[in-house]
């Protein structure tokens, strides 16, 4: 997905994009997308059923140490987490999220970017309308989408 292409896909719910994430704390008067959403259980629920996904996924499963699985799912919750407006934990922790670069030792091509959409739309698809309405749920799909096609490193 290009640029342009993403900012068109977002242009009509931009309004609900996270703020604050670098300009210091989200103020009293400002609900973030991630308290909009169910805050920490939301993104909790949404990774650890990406992650039993992965743990299944012939293409995924082995991108991943054995003994460091658990791990991973913690990285990616605590980012998803500070991205969308949450507690700050993942840059306490690990410094700034570099993600290209935190992914650049492993090889990801499109089958690699597919599996993990594939695994990522699963795991959205699943929590209820009622915590994640449509227009949330498609600003969250456009950043993954984006994300994903942003860490592709390999041609194949």
């Amino acid at each position: 997905m290009t640029r342009p292409a993403i900012r068109a896909a977002i242009a009509p719910v931009a309004t609900l994009l996270p703020t604050g994430r670098d300009n210091g704390p989200v103020t009293e008067q400002t609900t973030s997308f991630y308290d909009e959403v169910g805050g920490a259980e939301t993104f909790r629920t949404l990774v650890s059923r990406f992650y039993q996904l992965v743990r299944d996924d012939e293409i995924l499963r082995p991108l991943y140490p054995d003994d460091d699985l658990d791990g991973a799912e913690e990285r990616l919750r605590m980012f998803l987490e500070q991205y969308w407006g949450g507690p700050r934990t993942y840059s306490d922790q690990r410094g700034h999220p570099r993600l290209r670069m935190r992914h650049a030792p492993f090889k990801v091509g499109p089958f690699e970017r597919d599996a993990w959409l594939r695994c990522m739309h699963t795991a959205v698809g699943e929590i209820d309308a009622q915590t994640l309405d449509e227009a949330h749920r498609q600003v969250l799909l456009n950043y993954l989408e984006m994300a994903a096609h942003s860490m592709v490193n390999s041609p194949f």
